[in-house]
């Protein structure tokens, strides 16, 4: 037994250590095993044992000592929690025994958590639950959860929607004072707004877009003149009827944007505004904003002006239904349209021409692509998956709105406090190797600065139709930064104008709701709370958190659809390679899945620069535009993601050996 002084001496001792002892901050990093990392403040990692990641959870903010393990070897030890950001998620309900636990579906948390019995909401084996953290293991590493709502059973129909929904925090439901707004309008809401507006009900608008689309935004009409054309966008007006900071336009921020799931989208307002009150209906008077734009006859833009206006669309029409009037080949059912109407759609054809062709000389155009279109069964999953063409008035569309925003842009931009849509071209880390890349298989283009935005856009459009062994412009595609929202007019390089920023759709993206709000308060000084830079970057967090639901559950579909093509023979492209394997999209349905390098005989070194796969003993390649046949081997349940099977490959040449290598 110690005695007095003793015992003083091991508390001093205990003091002097924690006085001496350098405590750090960082932020916890999980890996595909028990241990971790903490990244720290000064961009060093430390590594963390099994039993201190026991005590904490991926995406938690702690502090941490270094303690020296072996010859000069270290690793943490966690201190405090400061933070923690893994609140709720979903995951699996598992009963072991006499224990009841939750198997996470959440990035990085690869162990059970318990759940005490007055926690568990009746949930049953094998449910899918949605969960809380009730008490975080950051003292003992027995972290526990609570349930907040049972899912459902794998395998219900709806189950993947519902449990994407709860992966990422999103409701079906409307909070009681939205609904309450929501009821409070009506059509003599409408009438009531319509003093000091134009009344344009007259005009031959017309809506273009897909048959079963009710959350109409926009109509169209044009009129041809001596220097061109007079283009009008009329928008739908919902902030006509959302008062500022009220619950719908609250609510609206919180969602961000529409999602349009396969089967069920999920509005970013009341379907009682969405698809009635403010859509453009045909034959009802409707609220909007409107751009009228001079286009010139070679596809310029010239001024431009802004109304608040009554319109009335004089009719609903579909893009194929257009397209057949352009071809002169109406089908039996088309009904048969007034000719103002007739008139201004063709003048809407020959404008958008203009556009297009002063776009693809002056600026940049998306690569068009293939569409799929998902048909769902009874039970909410893909029956078949069909080509959706996109056609001449799909274009006409695309071009009207792309004007329009454009007018948009320039008028936020004449004075600070806008909003915008940026993009920086290639991202910063990929410059090298791009240089690298075009030194070597495009000499020519070696001069051009890759990062600014004329050196972009003279690549994208110089490696258009580029002739040589590897796909430079797909390589380059594929090193794009991420668009992003900002306050300050900035280049748009991915379509290679000055500044962008869209208006056009307010229905179903708060972004654009937003910028409505801006040019009515510049023009008619009408009421608006405008965003602080935090409100932008919550926004961009929920439109790219709403892009990764979307994702999500396309994979989960597409993941399960695949599992009913057998071993059927299917040709593809080559879409992305990694160090580990190539993704392939399928011709016949989009689909896209992995071919893994283990699969295949030998051993491949990856070139960031080409972006190549090449066996490091007989030269066989595997590069970007590749075209190959494969078939599905599996699914990966966990992540959706599809595994392919390559059966063929196209030659692939080798500029260094001069050769064609087969990779069969």
């Amino acid at each position: 037994m110690l005695n007095a002084d003793a015992l003083s001496q091991l508390r001093q001792l205990k003091t002097d250590i924690k006085q001496n002892k350098v405590v750090l901050s960082g932020t916890v990093k999980a890996t595909q095993g028990r241990f971790g990392f903490v990244a720290l403040e000064d961009g060093r990692d430390v590594f963390l044992p099994p039993e201190e990641m026991q005590k904490v959870l991926p995406g938690d903010r702690i502090t941490l000592s270094e303690q020296e393990v072996d010859k000069g070897k270290t690793q943490g030890v966690v201190e405090s929690l400061v933070e923690t950001q893994l609140t709720t998620f979903v995951g699996r309900y598992l009963v072991k025994g006499k224990g009841h636990f939750v198997a996470p579906d959440a990035a990085g948390v690869n162990r059970w958590i318990f759940i005490p019995p007055k926690e568990r909401q009746g949930a049953a084996p094998d449910d899918l639950v949605y969960c809380q953290i009730h008490r975080h293991p950051i003292k003992d590493g027995k972290g526990q959860a609570r349930v907040l709502k049972v899912i459902g059973k794998a395998g219900a129909p709806g189950i993947e929607r519902a449990f994407t929904l709860a992966s990422f925090d999103l409701s079906d439901a409307w909070p009681e004072p939205v609904l309450e707004q929501a009821a409070a309008l009506s059509e003599e809401a409408i009438r009531a707004q319509a003093e000091g507006r134009e009344d344009l009900t007259a005009e031959p608008y017309v809506t273009i877009d897909n048959p079963a689309t009710q959350d109409m935004d926009d109509a169209v009409l044009a009129v041809a003149d001596a220097e061109g054309w007079r283009l009008s966008v009329a928008i739908a007006d919902p902030t006509a009827l959302i008062e500022p900071g009220s619950p719908l336009e609250q609510e609206a921020f919180r969602r961000g944007t529409a999602i349009y799931f396969p089967g069920e989208p999920l509005p970013m307002l009341p379907d009682a505004l969405s698809t009635r009150l403010c859509s453009l209906m045909p034959d009802a008077t409707r609220l909007a904003l409107v751009c009228d734009l001079r286009v010139h006859a070679d596809g310029r833009l010239g001024d431009y002006r802004f109304r608040q206006a009554l319109i009335r669309s004089h009719g609903k029409l579909g893009y194929d239904q257009v397209s057949r009037l352009f071809d002169d080949a109406p089908a039996d059912n088309d009904p048969a349209l007034p000719a103002p109407v007739v008139e201004s759609l063709r003048h809407l054809r020959d404008l958008a021409l203009a556009l297009r062709q002063w776009r693809g000389e002056h600026a940049l155009l998306g690569n068009e692509r293939p569409e799929f279109r998902l048909r769902l069964d009874e039970n909410k999953r893909i029956r078949a998956i069909e080509p959706a063409t996109q056609n001449e008035a799909h274009r006409l569309v695309e071009e009207c709105m792309v004007a329009a925003n454009r007018c948009a842009a320039d008028f936020l931009g004449q004075q600070p406090g806008g909003l915008f849509i940026q993009h920086p071209g290639l991202r910063a880390d990929r410059l090298d190797n791009i240089r690298k890349l075009l030194a070597e298989y495009a000499p020519d283009l070696a001069s051009v600065d890759p990062a600014s935005s004329e050196g972009f856009r003279t690549l994208m459009n110089a490696t258009e139709a580029l002739d040589g062994p590897l796909p430079i412009k797909t390589i380059l595609s594929r090193q794009l930064a991420r668009a992003e929202l900002s306050s300050e007019a900035a280049p748009h390089q991915g379509m290679g104008l000055p500044a962008y920023t869209t208006f056009t759709s307010p229905l179903r993206k708060f972004t654009d709701f937003y910028v409505h709000r801006l040019i009515k308060a510049r023009l008619w000084q009408a009421p608006m709370t405008p965003l602080d830079a935090a409100g932008l970057d919550t926004l961009q967090a929920t439109q790219l958190k709403a892009r990764q639901a979307a994702g999500s559950l396309d994979a989960w579909l597409k993941s399960d659809f695949a599992k009913t093509l057998g071993d059927t023979p299917m040709d593809g492209t080559i879409v992305r390679t990694v160090p580990a394997g190539f993704f392939v999209r399928l011709d016949a349905n989009g689909l896209e899945g992995f071919v893994s390098c283990k699969d295949l005989d030998g051993k491949y070194s990856f070139d960031p620069v080409t972006l190549r796969l090449t066996h490091t003993k007989n030269g066989r390649m595997f590069q970007l535009d590749q075209r190959v046949s494969v078939c599905v081997s599996g699914v990966d349940d966990d992540r959706h993601q599809i595994q392919f099977r390559l059966l063929e490959a196209e030659p692939v040449e080798n500029r260094d050996s001069g050769q064609t290598v087969s990779t069969e």
